[in-house]
C-alpha cells in the first residue's frame, strides 16, 4: 500500500463523517478535480484502506429487543480451533461483531436477540453445543453507542 498524503487523509476524514457525500462534494471539499477524487477514492478502496460503506440499522426496528456480549473461552488453543470458531460464529445471523482477544476469554461476541428467551436459546444451541467451547459468560447490553470515526494517527506525506 502506498503512503497516504494530505488529500487521502482529508477524504478519509470526510467519508468517516458522511459516507454518502457525492464525488462532486468530496472533490470540492478537498480541492481536486472530480476525476482525481474518484481515482483517489477507488485507490483507497483497492488498497483496502476503505473497507466498505454501510447503512446502520436500529436492531429494535427488526425485532431485536435485546443485545448482549458473550465471552467465550475455548477448551484448547490452536489455529484450527480459533479459525473454526470464528468462521462458525460469523455465520450466525444474531452475531453483530466478533472480537478475538487476549486474556481469560478468547472471544467476545456481540449478539442481538428478540428477547431473553431468544438470547438463552442462542447461547445454548449456538455456543454451548460447540466442542471447542469450554465456557461462556453472557452480559446484557443496556445501551450501545459506537463511534465510526478513527483518529488519524498518520502525518500526511507531502
Amino acid at each position: 500500500m502506498r503512503p497516504l498524503d494530505r488529500i487521502d487523509l482529508e477524504l478519509l476524514a470526510l467519508l468517516q463523517n458522511n459516507a454518502r457525500l457525492s464525488n462532486k462534494e468530496l472533490a470540492a471539499r478537498v480541492g481536486v478535480a472530480q476525476s482525481t477524487c474518484l481515482l483517489r477514492v477507488r485507490r483507497l478502496i483497492d488498497d483496502g484502506v476503505l473497507r466498505g460503506f454501510h447503512a446502520e440499522i436500529d436492531p429494535a426496528a427488526l425485532g431485536a429487543g435485546l443485545q448482549a456480549m458473550i465471552a467465550i473461552r475455548l477448551r484448547r488453543h490452536s489455529r484450527e480451533l480459533v479459525e473454526s470458531f470464528r468462521a462458525y460464529a460469523m455465520t450466525l445471523p444474531e452475531v453483530r461483531a466478533l472480537y478475538h482477544m487476549s486474556g481469560t476469554d478468547d472471544f467476545l461476541v456481540h449478539v442481538a436477540a428478540r428477547d431473553a428467551s431468544g438470547l438463552r436459546d442462542l447461547a445454548m444451541s449456538a455456543f454451548t453445543t460447540r466442542d471447542e467451547v469450554d465456557h461462556l459468560e453472557t452480559m446484557l447490553i443496556f445501551e450501545h453507542l459506537a463511534s465510526r470515526k478513527l483518529p488519524l494517527f498518520l502525518e500526511p506525506d507531502a
